[in-house]
Protein backbone atom coordinates (compact mmCIF):
# COMPACT_ATOMS: atom_id res chain seq x y z
CA UNK A 1 0.00 0.00 0.00
CA UNK A 2 1.47 3.34 -0.99
CA UNK A 3 1.69 6.02 1.68
CA UNK A 4 1.15 9.77 1.17
CA UNK A 5 4.90 10.11 1.65
CA UNK A 6 5.58 7.66 -1.17
CA UNK A 7 3.13 9.54 -3.39
CA UNK A 8 5.00 12.74 -2.70
CA UNK A 9 8.29 11.15 -3.64
CA UNK A 10 6.67 9.78 -6.78
CA UNK A 11 6.14 13.38 -7.88
CA UNK A 12 9.61 14.48 -6.82
CA UNK A 13 12.53 15.15 -9.18
CA UNK A 14 14.45 12.15 -7.88
CA UNK A 15 13.36 9.71 -10.59
CA UNK A 16 14.29 12.08 -13.47
CA UNK A 17 17.69 12.65 -11.83
CA UNK A 18 18.22 8.89 -11.71
CA UNK A 19 17.13 8.60 -15.34
CA UNK A 20 19.60 11.34 -16.25
CA UNK A 21 22.40 9.43 -14.52
CA UNK A 22 21.47 6.24 -16.38
CA UNK A 23 21.60 8.14 -19.67
CA UNK A 24 24.99 9.65 -18.83
CA UNK A 25 26.36 6.25 -17.87
CA UNK A 26 25.06 4.77 -21.14
CA UNK A 27 27.28 7.30 -22.93
CA UNK A 28 30.23 5.70 -21.14
CA UNK A 29 29.14 2.25 -22.35
CA UNK A 30 28.99 3.51 -25.94
CA UNK A 31 32.47 4.98 -25.51
CA UNK A 32 33.86 1.48 -25.04
CA UNK A 33 32.48 0.40 -28.42
CA UNK A 34 33.87 3.58 -29.96
CA UNK A 35 37.34 2.92 -28.56
CA UNK A 36 37.33 -0.62 -29.92
CA UNK A 37 36.45 0.70 -33.37
CA UNK A 38 39.31 3.20 -33.06
CA UNK A 39 41.75 0.49 -32.00
CA UNK A 40 40.80 -1.40 -35.19
CA UNK A 41 41.05 1.82 -37.25
CA UNK A 42 37.48 1.24 -38.39
CA UNK A 43 36.63 4.92 -38.72
CA UNK A 44 33.28 4.31 -40.42
CA UNK A 45 32.05 2.36 -37.39
CA UNK A 46 33.71 4.88 -35.11
CA UNK A 47 31.79 7.71 -36.79
CA UNK A 48 28.50 5.86 -36.32
CA UNK A 49 29.28 5.30 -32.64
CA UNK A 50 30.34 8.92 -32.20
CA UNK A 51 26.95 9.95 -33.54
CA UNK A 52 25.26 7.59 -31.07
CA UNK A 53 27.26 9.10 -28.22
CA UNK A 54 26.34 12.60 -29.38
CA UNK A 55 22.64 11.66 -29.55
CA UNK A 56 22.81 10.08 -26.10
CA UNK A 57 24.51 13.18 -24.69
CA UNK A 58 21.77 15.35 -26.26
CA UNK A 59 19.12 13.20 -24.58
CA UNK A 60 20.91 13.68 -21.27
CA UNK A 61 20.88 17.43 -21.89
CA UNK A 62 17.14 17.33 -22.51
CA UNK A 63 16.58 15.46 -19.25
CA UNK A 64 18.76 17.97 -17.43
CA UNK A 65 16.78 20.86 -18.88
CA UNK A 66 13.49 19.21 -17.89
CA UNK A 67 14.62 18.72 -14.30
CA UNK A 68 15.90 22.28 -14.03
CA UNK A 69 12.72 23.70 -15.51
CA UNK A 70 10.29 21.75 -13.36
CA UNK A 71 12.24 21.61 -10.11
CA UNK A 72 10.12 23.63 -7.66
CA UNK A 73 11.66 26.52 -5.77
CA UNK A 74 10.55 24.95 -2.51
CA UNK A 75 10.91 21.20 -1.98
CA UNK A 76 9.09 19.18 0.65
CA UNK A 77 12.16 16.96 0.83
CA UNK A 78 15.10 16.71 3.26
CA UNK A 79 17.47 18.01 0.57
CA UNK A 80 18.11 21.48 -0.82
CA UNK A 81 17.20 22.40 -4.38
CA UNK A 82 20.73 23.72 -4.93
CA UNK A 83 22.22 20.38 -3.85
CA UNK A 84 20.09 18.46 -6.33
CA UNK A 85 21.06 20.85 -9.12
CA UNK A 86 24.75 20.44 -8.23
CA UNK A 87 24.36 16.67 -8.40
CA UNK A 88 22.62 16.95 -11.76
CA UNK A 89 25.35 19.21 -13.16
CA UNK A 90 28.06 16.78 -12.04
CA UNK A 91 26.26 13.86 -13.67
CA UNK A 92 26.01 15.87 -16.88
CA UNK A 93 29.79 16.20 -17.02
CA UNK A 94 29.99 12.43 -17.43
CA UNK A 95 28.04 12.51 -20.69
CA UNK A 96 29.93 15.58 -21.87
CA UNK A 97 33.29 13.94 -21.30
CA UNK A 98 32.46 10.90 -23.42
CA UNK A 99 31.37 13.19 -26.24
CA UNK A 100 34.66 15.10 -25.93
CA UNK A 101 36.73 11.91 -26.19
CA UNK A 102 34.87 10.54 -29.19
CA UNK A 103 34.93 13.89 -30.99
CA UNK A 104 38.65 14.38 -30.45
CA UNK A 105 39.66 10.86 -31.49
CA UNK A 106 37.40 10.77 -34.54
CA UNK A 107 38.35 14.27 -35.68
CA UNK A 108 42.02 13.32 -35.74
CA UNK A 109 41.45 9.65 -36.62
CA UNK A 110 43.71 9.06 -33.68
CA UNK A 111 45.63 5.78 -33.73
CA UNK A 112 46.63 4.28 -30.40
CA UNK A 113 50.03 2.52 -30.53
CA UNK A 114 49.59 -1.25 -30.56
CA UNK A 115 51.66 -1.68 -27.41
CA UNK A 116 49.24 0.56 -25.47
CA UNK A 117 45.93 -0.95 -26.57
CA UNK A 118 45.64 -3.64 -23.90
CA UNK A 119 46.46 -1.15 -21.16
CA UNK A 120 43.95 1.31 -22.59
CA UNK A 121 41.28 -1.39 -22.52
CA UNK A 122 41.93 -2.00 -18.84
CA UNK A 123 42.00 1.74 -18.19
CA UNK A 124 38.67 2.31 -19.92
CA UNK A 125 37.11 -0.67 -18.13
CA UNK A 126 38.12 0.82 -14.79
CA UNK A 127 36.51 4.12 -15.74
CA UNK A 128 33.39 2.24 -16.84
CA UNK A 129 33.32 0.34 -13.54
CA UNK A 130 33.45 3.65 -11.68
CA UNK A 131 30.52 5.03 -13.67
CA UNK A 132 28.53 1.85 -13.03
CA UNK A 133 29.21 2.22 -9.31
CA UNK A 134 28.15 5.86 -9.42
CA UNK A 135 24.89 4.88 -11.10
CA UNK A 136 24.33 2.17 -8.49
CA UNK A 137 24.80 4.78 -5.77
CA UNK A 138 22.42 7.29 -7.38
CA UNK A 139 19.79 4.58 -7.78
CA UNK A 140 19.67 4.42 -3.98
CA UNK A 141 18.70 8.08 -3.67
CA UNK A 142 14.97 7.41 -3.51
CA UNK A 143 15.53 4.82 -0.79
CA UNK A 144 17.63 7.33 1.13
CA UNK A 145 14.80 9.84 0.97
CA UNK A 146 12.21 7.32 2.12
CA UNK A 147 14.35 6.40 5.13
CA UNK A 148 15.05 10.05 5.95
CA UNK A 149 18.79 9.60 5.35
CA UNK A 150 19.08 7.34 8.39
CA UNK A 151 19.82 3.74 9.29
CA UNK A 152 21.19 0.85 7.30
CA UNK A 153 20.42 2.46 3.94
CA UNK A 154 22.91 5.23 4.70
CA UNK A 155 25.50 2.66 5.73
CA UNK A 156 24.89 0.74 2.50
CA UNK A 157 25.33 3.83 0.32
CA UNK A 158 28.43 4.87 2.25
CA UNK A 159 29.91 1.46 1.43
CA UNK A 160 29.08 1.95 -2.25
CA UNK A 161 30.83 5.32 -2.21
CA UNK A 162 33.90 3.88 -0.47
CA UNK A 163 34.10 1.24 -3.20
CA UNK A 164 33.71 3.97 -5.81
CA UNK A 165 36.64 5.87 -4.29
CA UNK A 166 38.79 2.74 -4.49
CA UNK A 167 37.83 2.21 -8.14
CA UNK A 168 38.88 5.77 -8.93
CA UNK A 169 42.17 5.26 -7.07
CA UNK A 170 42.97 2.14 -9.10
CA UNK A 171 42.16 4.08 -12.26
CA UNK A 172 44.66 6.75 -11.20
CA UNK A 173 47.36 4.11 -10.77
CA UNK A 174 46.66 2.68 -14.21
CA UNK A 175 46.83 6.16 -15.71
CA UNK A 176 50.31 6.64 -14.25
CA UNK A 177 51.43 3.40 -15.90
CA UNK A 178 49.98 4.28 -19.31
CA UNK A 179 51.53 7.73 -19.26
CA UNK A 180 54.91 6.16 -18.41
CA UNK A 181 54.55 3.73 -21.31
CA UNK A 182 53.65 6.54 -23.69
CA UNK A 183 56.66 8.55 -22.47
CA UNK A 184 58.93 5.70 -23.60
CA UNK A 185 57.29 5.74 -27.03
CA UNK A 186 57.62 9.49 -27.56
CA UNK A 187 60.78 9.30 -29.73
CA UNK A 188 58.95 7.02 -32.18
CA UNK A 189 55.81 9.14 -32.58
CA UNK A 190 55.01 12.55 -34.08
CA UNK A 191 55.01 15.12 -31.24
CA UNK A 192 51.50 16.35 -32.06
CA UNK A 193 50.15 12.80 -31.87
CA UNK A 194 51.82 12.34 -28.51
CA UNK A 195 50.26 15.53 -27.18
CA UNK A 196 46.76 14.44 -28.16
CA UNK A 197 47.28 10.93 -26.85
CA UNK A 198 48.10 12.38 -23.45
CA UNK A 199 44.93 14.46 -23.72
CA UNK A 200 42.78 11.40 -24.45
CA UNK A 201 44.38 9.52 -21.55
CA UNK A 202 43.49 12.41 -19.25
CA UNK A 203 39.91 12.59 -20.57
CA UNK A 204 39.28 8.87 -20.06
CA UNK A 205 40.58 9.27 -16.53
CA UNK A 206 38.10 12.13 -16.09
CA UNK A 207 35.27 9.60 -16.47
CA UNK A 208 36.39 7.90 -13.25
CA UNK A 209 37.10 11.25 -11.57
CA UNK A 210 33.63 12.59 -12.38
CA UNK A 211 32.06 9.34 -11.19
CA UNK A 212 33.85 9.81 -7.89
CA UNK A 213 32.60 13.41 -7.76
CA UNK A 214 29.04 12.12 -8.16
CA UNK A 215 29.61 9.92 -5.13
CA UNK A 216 30.97 12.95 -3.32
CA UNK A 217 27.82 14.94 -4.10
CA UNK A 218 25.73 12.11 -2.77
CA UNK A 219 27.83 12.04 0.40
CA UNK A 220 27.09 15.73 0.91
CA UNK A 221 23.37 15.08 0.54
CA UNK A 222 23.57 12.42 3.24
CA UNK A 223 25.58 14.65 5.55
CA UNK A 224 23.10 17.57 5.58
Amino acid sequence: MSSPLSALFGRSPIRPIQEHMAKAQHCVVLLGDFLEAGFKKDWLQAEQLQQQISACENEADELKYTVRTHLPKSLLLPVARADLLSLLNTQDKLANRTKDIAGLMLGRKMEVPESLIDSMRVYYQQSLNASVQALKSINELDELLETGFRGKEVEFVETLIEELNELEHQNDLTQVGIRASLFKLEPELPPVNVMFLYKVIDLIGDVADISQMIGGRLSLLMAR
